[in-house]
């Protein structure tokens, strides 16, 4: 895709979104966002909120979660799956900041990412909810669906998603796109069913063309 099909993509969805950022997670502390972005994972924001109230409530700080009994917090998150692994990371993490970065989450790339349970994705957000700074894409599951569906990339892989998006959009941009990438996937570029002839992007998107022959196209308008 070319860069003046991609800017025009962007700003529909823009125009679309407008509220793809006012969200009260974007606005906490940089160790709740850590914290939330790692619960996040496979699961949905709602699902999250619910235990995230309780999760600060016993354990406010770095240095609470950090001596947080595996098993206690494996019960307050339950609900968001995957708790294991999760309780395991975000007790890890929280270690980590208290025993190497004097209880505070770091602001750079290289650093985040010796963190528990912290990846490329999950520093992305990090650095850009909480920092303010465009160091990349965060590739999640919306992410990786609709690149691929509109033709941004032609990866299925993160990284070379990640890689081709860095590319094909302005670094202004890259912590934006992400948000209204996963506001449209959760509206409307759906991982099922998706609601193609109600989409302001369809023109400019290869599934639809691919997907909606010609004289679908022209019955659905």
């Amino acid at each position: 895709m070319d860069h003046a099909t991609a800017d025009r993509i962007y700003r529909v969805l823009l125009a679309a979104y407008p509220s793809a950022r006012d969200n009260p997670r974007h606005r906490a502390s940089p160790f709740r966002i850590l914290i939330l972005t790692i619960l996040s994972a496979q699961t949905t924001d709602a699902s999250v909120d619910k235990v995230s109230g309780e999760l600060f409530r016993r354990f406010p700080t770095p240095e609470a979660l950090a001596s947080a009994e595996q098993g206690d917090v494996e019960e307050i998150i339950h609900s968001t799956g995957f708790y294991h692994a999760k309780a395991r990371h975000i007790i890890g993490a929280a270690k980590t900041l208290r025993d190497g970065f004097s209880g505070e989450v770091p602001d750079t790339m290289e650093e985040l990412l010796t963190i528990p349970g912290v990846g490329r994705k999950t520093a992305n957000i990090v650095l850009d909810h909480a920092f303010g700074m465009n160091e990349g894409v965060a590739v999640d599951t919306h992410v990786r669906r609709l690149a691929q569906r509109i033709g941004f990339s032609d990866h299925s892989d993160p990284a070379g998603i990640e890689r081709d998006l860095i590319a094909l959009f302005p670094r202004d941009r890259w912590g934006m796109l992400t948000d209204i990438l996963i506001s449209h996937g959760r509206a409307v570029c759906t991982a099922r069913a998706p609601k193609c002839p109600g989409c302001p992007i369809r023109e400019e998107c290869r599934y639809y063309h691919k997907v909606f022959l010609p004289g679908a196209r022209e019955k659905d308008r």
